[in-house]
């Protein structure tokens, strides 16, 4: 298949990684925020915060989502607002060119 066929939709894709505890919560939001949709992984790692210690030591949750620019920044802007403080978060964004992307308009 030949990618210049194609019909490409700019997008950006959303990427957190949070406490698994945080997880349910942050999809929801993640809907009322604008998104269409998530995907979610589990993974580890270690961080400035260090492996956390508690019920459940170093997991992590990696939420991704393809959405507009504005979606984008209320969701960054609204993870950093609730979460950046209090738990262990990071998020970012990235311009993605997307197949089938009027989906997510």
């Amino acid at each position: 298949m030949e990618i210049d066929h194609l019909e490409l939709h700019k997008l950006k894709l959303v990427t957190i990684v949070a406490e698994t505890v945080l997880q349910d919560r942050i999809t929801k939001q993640l809907l009322s925020w604008g998104a269409t949709g998530f995907t979610v992984s589990d993974t580890t790692g270690k961080g400035s915060r260090g492996i956390r210690t508690g019920d459940m030591p170093g997991d992590n949750t990696r939420i991704e989502c393809l959405v507009t620019h504005e979606v984008a920044v209320r969701i960054l802007t609204e993870i950093a607002e609730r979460y950046f403080d209090d738990y262990a978060v990071v998020a970012w964004v990235e311009n993605v060119e997307v197949v089938r992307g009027e989906k997510y308009l």
